[in-house]
């Protein structure tokens, strides 16, 4: 019988994040996340009949939501997570797959909010070093359009002391974007910039 890859679907309060290392025996296990942050391994005949549903938590009446699930906050950690660790997330290629990762502190939501509080209104989660992972030290809320600005597929251009991307050289200098893309084409910074 195929096998069937669960990566990505939910279960209950688990979301498959990858397959484990088969064993001796017939059952395909996975890595899973609850809810709560916690991650455990289950069978996936367990998950796919229910019988599996939580990491435990559901049993012990742990609150896994922290009452936080669907808010913004929230989502901006479920989304952090799903782009370092799931292979069928669409930004995997730009995260997980240049080996960019979520520190091990962050596998709990309650630490995430403890580092990062509630997520301000218009903001979304920045890394101050690109090529770093997802830690406390390491990010910060900002506008998405500072965070458009900091992408790695803009184009950088270095003038009188100072790089930014070409949007924020066309709104220094009053140019639109496209219009400055052509002069720059065709000229260096020096003469692009300074054009009447």
């Amino acid at each position: 019988m195929k096998k069937i890859d669960l990566t990505g679907q939910k279960f209950g309060r688990l979301t498959v994040l990858s397959e484990v290392e088969r064993n001796t025996g017939r059952h395909v296990m996975w890595i899973c996340e609850c809810e709560c942050g916690t991650r455990t391994v289950a069978s996936g005949d367990h998950l796919k009949s229910g019988n599996t549903k939580s990491c435990g938590c559901l049993m012990k009446g742990i609150n896994c939501t922290h009452g936080m699930v669907g808010t913004p906050t929230y989502e901006t950690w479920k989304s952090m997570r799903s782009r370092c660790n799931c292979l069928k997330s669409k930004s995997y290629k730009d995260y997980g797959a240049r080996g960019i990762a979520v520190c091990r502190r962050w596998d709990k939501f309650k630490n995430f909010y403890a580092d990062m509080g509630k997520r301000p209104e218009g903001l979304t989660i920045e890394r101050i070093a690109n090529n770093k992972g997802y830690s406390p030290d390491n990010c910060k809320w900002i506008s998405r359009k500072e965070n458009n600005r900091n992408k790695r597929s803009n184009i950088t251009i270095r003038y009188a002391g100072k790089s930014q991307c070409i949007t924020a050289w066309g709104e220094e200098l009053g140019i639109s974007k496209g219009t400055l893309y052509q002069r720059l084409k065709n000229h260096p910074p020096q003469i692009a910039f300074n054009m009447g």
